[in-house]
């Protein structure tokens, strides 16, 4: 368990608090390039970090990144005319580039110098990988964007959504570096009630029923699977790397080998899931802070080498069969103008996550047809800030809690001596995968898995 004060400081993100002063060290994925649309369309709003903002794309095919309220009486910037290579506040007209400078106060006397004293909050964005990308932080020149292999690889080779949370950042991206929950949350009950023989010849694992509830598993005889519904208490081995945390969660495999599922976090909140067998899509989150209560959770699905088929799409996006995205759209909310209201599940806390009870008495183990929703009904039900004082960890938690130290002694580190925290400008660093392996019960599971850990261009492994 965390003690109060570190539970506050892990979870707390507005400007001058240790965690959001650590966030906005890194660049942050602020919104999909497609979102905004053509120049001068109108803004949208989003929240980052507490602040409430608004995002353009100018007349020139830039994005600006505002502060929501306009200096001069507070109105919304939402409402701005984006016109003429910036937003104009339609309450009395001031305009302001995508920098923040006030360019035209047509209400003030043309003699006046006003304008040049008048500043709007402004963050420098790029684009690329079909992201825009905020910088939040101190320096006037931003470190590189890290080097993450599905926002390197070209336009067709990677599917991005998005969903809202309705709870901490902490405890929703736990739940990407939590290998132990698989075996349990997102499972089919034949891995709860067949003998270990009957589960390696389930059709549930090779496209079957499962496959439409969003159980992965695509591939038939997928041995990894098969280790883990054998193995439910992995034994877990964490390494610190420059970048974050490298994850091992170790399960039986044969009599001389063991299954290791390899889970990274990457600071400030960036995860990435092993596959199972010969599915050639790689998994990963990025769990970015809304406020102290709300996370956007995007959801990354990528190949290495090849354009995603079409078929691998439609299953991306088919709900409740999505896997770890959220359905879109079927599994969405119609979209609304808040911030991020294209995100909203469809199943949430209000309809108990879609849970169905006939489904859960025959087919999956917790009743929710959808895995990412499944993360969300158990992240969501925390509450909004979980205690952490009242927490019983135990070993199968121990990713978990050296993520946290991890991001606690990063946090203190930098509020105390001033330290860049880790990757911060290292982009290169971000360059790695996760992996399922097996591997000689003997062999030291770091270095034995290290290329299958490394994201070389051109390059593919398969995971067991």
């Amino acid at each position: 368990m965390l003690s109060r004060e570190d539970n506050d400081l892990l979870c707390r993100v507005s400007p001058g608090t240790p965690m959001g002063d650590l966030m906005r060290q890194y660049w942050m994925p602020a919104m999909l390039s497609r979102e905004l649309g053509e120049p001068d369309c109108p803004p949208k709003r989003i929240r980052l970090l507490g602040e409430s903002l608004v995002a353009y794309r100018d007349t020139d095919g830039r994005v600006g990144l505002l502060a929501d309220n306009c200096p001069h009486r507070g109105a919304s910037m939402f409402f701005g005319r984006n016109e003429e290579a910036g937003l104009r506040c339609v309450y009395h007209g001031w305009k302001f580039d995508r920098t923040g400078a006030c360019v035209d106060m047509p209400n003030e006397p043309p003699e006046s110098n006003f304008k040049n004293k008048v500043r709007i909050g402004a963050y420098p964005c790029v684009e690329r990988g079909g992201v825009i990308w905020a910088y939040m932080g101190p320096h006037a020149t931003p470190p590189p964007l890290p080097e993450l292999e599905w926002n390197l690889v070209p336009e067709g080779q990677r599917f991005i959504s998005m969903r809202w949370q309705e709870c901490n950042w902490g405890q929703a991206f736990e739940g990407g570096i939590d290998s132990s929950h698989s075996s349990f949350l997102h499972s089919p009950l034949v891995a709860h009630r067949s003998r270990a023989e009957d589960y390696d010849k389930a059709p549930e694992l090779a496209g079957g029923p499962m496959a439409s509830y969003g159980v992965r598993g695509d591939s038939p005889g997928t041995r990894g699977m098969i280790y883990k519904a054998r193995d439910k208490h992995p034994r877990f081995e964490v390494v610190d790397t420059d970048y974050g945390v490298l994850i091992g969660a170790r399960r039986d495999a044969e009599p001389d080998t063991y299954y290791w599922r390899i889970t990274q976090f990457l600071l400030p909140f960036y995860t990435m899931i092993p596959s199972y067998g010969e599915s050639p899509v790689i998994g990963g989150h990025a769990w970015v802070p809304i406020d102290d209560e709300h996370t956007m959770t995007w959801s990354i699905s990528w190949h290495p080498t090849r354009p995603l088929t079409d078929r691998e799409l439609f299953v991306l996006q088919d709900y409740p069969r999505s896997g770890i995205h959220p359905g879109v759209p079927g599994g969405l909310l119609p979209a609304t103008s808040e911030p991020y209201g294209a995100w909203r599940p469809k199943d949430n806390k209000s309809n108990d996550y879609g849970r169905d009870m006939e489904l859960e008495r025959t087919k999956l183990f917790s009743g929710i047809p959808n895995l990412a929703i499944q993360d969300s009904a158990m992240q969501e039900t925390m509450g909004a800030i979980y205690d952490r004082t009242k927490e019983h960890l135990g070993s199968s938690d121990t990713g978990i809690i050296q993520t946290r130290r991890r991001l606690i002694n990063a946090a203190k580190a930098l509020r105390d001596g001033g330290i860049t925290p880790p990757g911060a400008e290292n982009p290169g660093a971000y360059r790695v995968r996760s992996a399922g392996v097996v591997l000689p019960r003997s062999a030291a599971w770091v270095q034995a898995a290290g290329e299958f850990l490394q994201a070389t261009p051109g390059v593919h492994h398969a995971s067991a």
